[in-house]
C-alpha cells in the first residue's frame, strides 16, 4: 500500500476509533518513527486525577501498531499487537503526549516495537515495548470449501 493510500485510510477510519473520543491524533506517518500525540485532560484520569497508565498503554500499542501497519502490505496481511509491556515513570495530570514507535525488530511474523512517551518537555513520562504479530489475509473460498 502506497504511503498516500495508508494515510488516507487511517485518517478515514480515525473518527470511529478509540481515537476520537479520547482526542489522539498521528503527528508523523514514519514506520521508522510513527508520532501519535494526545492533549491531557478529564478524560484519560483515573480516580485521583493523574493520567491513568491504561491510556499510556494505549498511545504505547497505538504508535506501534500503525508503525506495523505502515511496513507491510494491508491488502495481504493484518497485523495484531500481542504482547505490551509499560513502565510508567511520571504522573501528568495535563499537558500533551507524545507515544514514538521505533522498530527494534522486523521479522517476517513478528515485529518489536520500542515506544517513548513523551510530555511537552520532552520528559519521559512513560517507556513501553509493544510485540506486533504479522498474519497472511484469510483466503476466501467458497461455503464449505477447505484450504487445506
Amino acid at each position: 500500500m502506497e504511503r498516500d493510500e495508508f494515510i488516507s485510510l487511517v485518517e478515514s477510519r480515525n473518527p470511529r476509533t478509540v481515537f476520537e473520543p479520547l482526542g489522539i491524533r498521528v503527528a508523523r506517518y514514519d514506520p521508522d518513527a510513527m508520532q501519535v500525540v494526545m492533549d491531557v485532560d478529564h478524560r484519560h484520569h483515573q480516580h485521583l486525577g493523574m493520567l491513568h497508565g491504561g491510556v499510556s498503554a494505549l498511545l504505547a500499542e497505538s504508535a506501534a501498531s500503525l508503525a506495523a501497519a505502515m511496513s507491510v502490505d494491508l491488502r495481504t496481511h493484518i497485523i495484531a499487537g500481542v504482547d505490551l509491556n509499560a513502565t510508567h515513570l511520571r504522573p501528568k495530570r495535563g499537558g500533551t503526549l507524545r507515544a514514538t514507535a521505533r522498530p527494534l525488530y522486523r521479522g517476517r511474523t513478528t515485529h518489536v516495537y520500542g515506544i517513548d512517551i513523551t510530555d511537552e518537555r520532552d520528559e519521559v513520562v512513560c517507556v513501553a515495548r509493544c510485540t506486533i504479530a504479522i498474519r497472511p489475509l484469510a483466503r476466501e473460498g467458497p461455503p464449505g470449501s477447505s484450504d487445506s
